[in-house]
């Protein structure tokens, strides 16, 4: 796990992104060109949660270790200290993977 030299903001959520699989099911390796953009990752470091109009941060439903899937164009690429990791908002995660 990355560590983390950043402090999203509000609701925003860093996650470094678990690399697709080199190879399908039936063991052909696949090139670069060929892989899925990575939808899964793990949540490194977390907002203090969106501002609410009574002047209370509204919590976050995702903690840091949490393993989550988001959409495969959500939110931006960054590279921090040679790790790619991607800052979204909480809305673009769409699942937390329960173990």
């Amino acid at each position: 796990m990355a560590k983390v030299k950043i402090r999203p903001l509000d609701d925003r959520v860093v996650v470094e992104p678990i690399e697709a699989e080199e190879r399908t099911a039936g063991g052909i390796v696949l090139p670069d060109s060929a892989k899925e953009r990575p939808q899964r990752g793990t949540v490194i470091a977390i907002g203090p949660g969106r501002l609410l109009e009574n002047g209370r941060r509204g919590e976050l439903s995702v903690q840091v270790g949490d393993q989550v899937i988001y959409g495969k164009y959500g939110g931006t690429d960054i590279k921090v200290d040679n790790d790619d990791v991607k800052i979204l908002r909480e809305s673009d995660i769409l699942a937390k993977v329960v173990k």
